[in-house]
């Protein structure tokens, strides 16, 4: 018997659902888990693994098919993400995943020909694609960028800088937070653009990191570069419309992960509990051993239900915009704090081999931090949901 061995809900998971776990399941045994301790010691992985993911349909997951994308429900996108988590590596699952928050904006509001020209081969894994919102200056505070980007003719000329890019070394297409309209000074002025990685004055520089050392990061700077105007996405103003949109599906996504995250560390301590002896007796006999264990498989169940039941909600459209959105961010908190909490004792259950690299407890400990921050950190979620809920 298993830790999680209750089978899935069947409002929750069908048959093509269990299907699509099963086979991103081999994909990762086969392609990811065995290489992600050298991967990460080298700080990157093979960029040949996109092409990998695509040849099994794991990029296109609910895009249209005609730019080259498989039409799915969110529990599609949920099953494929936690089956990649199971791998222990936020950090390989971060860069080949962030065509999931640099193309939506893209495929909602942008022009066919620009779909046509930046989604079809990101979907491919022929090229890769990230998001540009965090700046030097502020992050959750999106209405308050710096990085300008004014009409020149049939171009724009932009001029800025972003941080912790996720992808932002590797990317061929880069979506891309700016201000318009340099009076208006709020969200109003915020515009998206996609900006091609060759573009003369991009220079990317690359940042180290406690955690997710195999995922490319980069703060990239933009001096006076020149984009067509037709890589406009949408309207002008119309930007932070989108990206709030875009951060609801990042931050249910992350829930998930964060439980599945958590599911590994918990499975990773049962197991080094089973086989570590202390002063005779195997770690799993020690009571306060055991309560730990029943301790981190109860938080991730609470977290779990909380975010299939929300994913449910979202898909059927059920509750008010404003109150799902609260929940999201709720469910976001509720699932890293299940992470971190998990990560926490799986380490203290390990010893000192939990202290050691190569273990998925110590991998996965030292990357909380950034579920607890990326896409909205614990604080600006609260105080999200709070002014949605009224409070």
């Amino acid at each position: 018997m298993t830790l999680f061995n209750l089978p899935p809900r069947a409002e929750y998971f069908g048959a093509e659902h269990q299907a699509l776990r099963e086979t991103v399941r081999r994909f990762v045994d086969a392609e990811i888990a065995p290489h992600v301790n050298a991967w990460d010691e080298a700080g990157t992985f093979p960029r040949e693994l996109y092409r990998k993911a695509a040849a099994v349909g794991l990029t296109g997951i609910g895009y249209p098919e005609h730019l080259g994308g498989t039409p799915a429900d969110l529990f599609m996108s949920l099953a494929a993400a936690e089956e990649i988590a199971r791998a222990g590596c936020g950090g390989v699952q971060a860069s080949l995943g962030t065509h999931g928050i640099a193309l939506p904006p893209i495929v909602a509001h942008g022009s066919p020909a620009l779909q046509q020209r930046v989604v079809p081969p990101v979907l491919a894994g022929e090229k890769v694609a990230a998001l540009c919102i965090t700046e030097p200056g502020g992050g959750s505070d999106v209405a308050a960028l710096r990085t300008t980007a004014v009409r020149d003719g049939d171009h724009y000329r932009v001029n800025g800088e972003k941080t912790f890019i996720t992808s932002g070394m590797r990317a061929d297409f880069l979506t891309v937070a700016v201000r318009t309209d340099p009076a208006n000074k709020g969200p109003g002025g915020v515009s998206l653009l996609v900006i091609d990685g060759d573009t003369s004055g991009l220079t990317r520089t690359e940042l180290k990191k406690m955690g997710w050392w195999c995922s490319d990061t980069a703060h990239l700077r933009f001096d006076d570069c020149r984009v067509p105007a037709a890589n406009l996405v949408g309207a002008e103003g119309d930007g932070f419309r989108a990206i709030m949109h875009n951060f609801n599906s990042e931050r249910l996504m992350m829930a998930a992960m964060a439980c599945s995250y958590a599911e590994v560390c918990a499975e990773e301590a049962q197991a080094w509990a089973r086989e570590r002896r202390t002063f005779g007796l195997p770690l799993s006999e020690r009571q306060v051993i055991r309560h730990k264990i029943v301790d981190m498989v109860a938080r991730i169940e609470a977290a779990r239900s909380v975010v299939y039941d929300l994913t449910y909600r979202l898909q059927h459209r059920l509750g008010d915009p404003k109150d799902l959105v609260a929940r999201t961010c709720m469910a976001k908190v509720l699932a890293t704090q299940a992470m971190q909490f998990c990560a926490d004792q799986a380490v203290q259950i390990l010893g000192g081999m939990g202290f050691m690299r190569g273990t998925k407890s110590e991998r996965l400990y030292r990357e909380v931090k950034v579920m607890m921050i990326g896409g909205g950190s614990e604080e600006i979620m609260k105080d999200l949901a709070a002014r949605q809920l009224g409070l």
